[in-house]
């Protein structure tokens, strides 16, 4: 896994490598300017690149941005570097730095510096093909004030390549969250991964994120920490169950699926399908009798138990008795995909909860509904895996939503440690937190899964490795990743608009012998 850092953790580490280690930190600067140029170039060199502008700030983010426009002018490109504020108004580093270029610029024709005053100050940037936004960078907190959201709407609308030094001028380095942002193709990050530049808003504005080192030794960041991670493929493929020869159906995993309703039949067939084609030797549907025939027509190993409905077409408390012998024997019990929100079928939801812990169970859609307004936190929830999006979790742990996207982590952990269960909070991007309080960011997927039925694919999935390896966490990280695996394959010959949660099923072994075969 891939560690990812908080604004301070970083902070620290710069300030032990000045103060500590004696590295100036102009040093620093420059360092981290020719990491920009360098990947700058790399990104950019099936581009016809010319013109190239950069927006500077007044702090060493700013200072950056004169750093590496230096360095693309003494290259040959045209340059032009709009600078905000005053000379005394900016950082030690940053001045060092701007004084530098605009002695460069009285010398050459390739280099011209402009104050702003207004938007009008831009106009030049249309005619670049590059344009980079050195404006805050992580020390940007708090809502922008002007005339920063004018010159990012403005930078914004432009049709040139974009680069955000750090990280895109909007975006929360520690929580992804913004109201307004540069949109980044490519983002240099400093240092080391920030948190914010993969989750929420920050995923998206931050386009394509590399690591730009600034000459600091990499120990030192280990040395610091933390409790959030990108996931890699190495991670998915250690979640992979090793198939014994001594293994029969009922030893390679049992997962009962409690799902589906009158209403929302199809999302039964999907989860309970999918802890088969991901390697469970069992997989049973308890479904509503009056309707098993819609089954029954689609799936062939996946065996169904019908409950009484009396035609009612959805779960109740009575039926518990029916399925009760059923739970017992499974490893893995998958609950809530289209069982629907009649209030009978959320009590039967809270008495299966109640009654039959610590058996391992995979919270999903209406599941999770059922134990909203504070039900949950009358339930022993270890072993548990909720698997809500968005919008289900807010409603879960009764917030509005945009608090919960303000600061996802903060929720995420504060549920998972609070209830001892796992939360895949799912999203764009998808991400894990543990009991321990540790958060990890899903690095796989794309908006083909933004489509009904891929959540219901992935709790079957989830179902179906647990209840062959027993390890959680594990099978958590692998299933989460290969669901996003298999949008990720599946679009390089096909598109985002035409996959359904079907191709996701069908195409499990390709991801997976895509992952051994690109890991040996």
């Amino acid at each position: 896994m891939i560690p990812l850092y908080s604004t301070s953790q970083i902070r620290k580490v710069d300030e032990y490598a000045i103060n500590k280690l004696g590295i100036p930190g102009i040093v620093l600067m420059e360092n981290a300017s020719r990491e920009i140029f360098e990947n700058a170039q790399s990104a950019t060199r099936h581009l016809n690149i010319d013109k190239v502008g950069f927006v500077c700030g007044k702090g060493n983010n700013g200072g950056d941005g004169f750093a590496s426009a230096r360095h693309f002018a003494n290259a040959g490109y045209n340059v032009f570097v709009i600078y905000l504020g005053s000379e005394k108004q900016m950082s030690p580093d940053c001045r060092m730095n701007f004084n530098i270029i605009k002695n460069i610029s009285a010398t050459v024709k390739n280099i011209q510096i402009r104050n702003f005053t207004s938007v009008s100050s831009l106009a030049d940037l249309k005619k670049c093909d590059l344009i980079f936004d050195a404006l805050l960078g992580s020390g940007g907190e708090g809502k922008l004030r002007e005339p920063y959201p004018a010159i990012i709407n403005y930078l914004n609308k432009l049709n040139a390549y974009k680069i955000a030094i750090d990280i895109p001028t909007g975006v929360n380095s520690d929580t992804g969250y913004s109201e307004l942002s540069f949109k980044a193709d490519l983002t240099v990050t400093l240092g080391n991964f920030k948190k914010g530049l993969f989750i929420g808003d920050g995923s998206f504005f931050s386009g394509k994120v590399v690591k730009g080192s600034i000459g600091i030794p990499e120990e030192l960041y280990e040395n610091d920490y933390t409790d959030c991670y990108l996931s890699e493929p190495e991670d998915a493929l250690n979640g992979l169950p090793v198939k014994r020869k001594n293994l029969h159906k009922y030893s390679a995993g049992k997962v009962l699926t409690a799902a589906g309703s009158g209403l929302l039949p199809g999302a039964a067939v999907l989860t309970s399908v999918s802890s088969l084609k991901i390697g469970a030797g069992a997989s049973i549907l308890c479904f509503p009798k009056s309707i098993r025939s819609f089954v029954h027509k689609r799936l062939g190993e996946v065996v169904v138990h019908p409950y009484e409905d009396n035609g009612t077409e959805f779960l109740k408390s009575k039926n518990l008795k029916e399925i009760k012998e059923k739970i017992k024997w499974a490893d893995v019990v998958a609950i809530g995909p289209g069982l629907g929100r009649d209030p009978e079928t959320q009590n039967a939801v809270f008495e299966i909860m109640k009654k039959y812990k610590p058996k391992i169970t995979v919270i999903d859609a209406d599941a999770v509904y059922a134990l909203s307004k504070s039900r949950f936190k009358k339930l022993n929830l270890k072993n548990c895996i909720f698997t809500p999006h968005h919008s289900e979790f807010a409603n879960l742990i009764g917030i509005n939503i945009r608090d919960l996207q303000k600061d996802l982590f903060k929720y995420g952990r504060n549920f998972s440690i609070s209830t001892g269960s796992y939360l895949v909070l799912k999203g764009a991007p998808t991400i894990i937190f543990t009991p321990r309080g540790e958060a990890i960011i899903n690095s796989s997927g794309n908006p083909a899964l933004a489509k009904f039925g891929t959540g219901d694919v992935l709790t079957g999935l989830i179902a179906g490795l647990i209840s062959q390896n027993k390890e959680i966490e594990k099978s958590v990280i692998t299933a989460v990743y290969l669901h996003g695996l298999i949008a990720d394959i599946l679009v390089q010959k096909r598109t985002e608009f035409d996959l359904l949660a079907t191709d996701l099923i069908n195409n499990i072994s390709l991801a997976i012998n895509f992952l051994r075969n690109s890991l040996v």
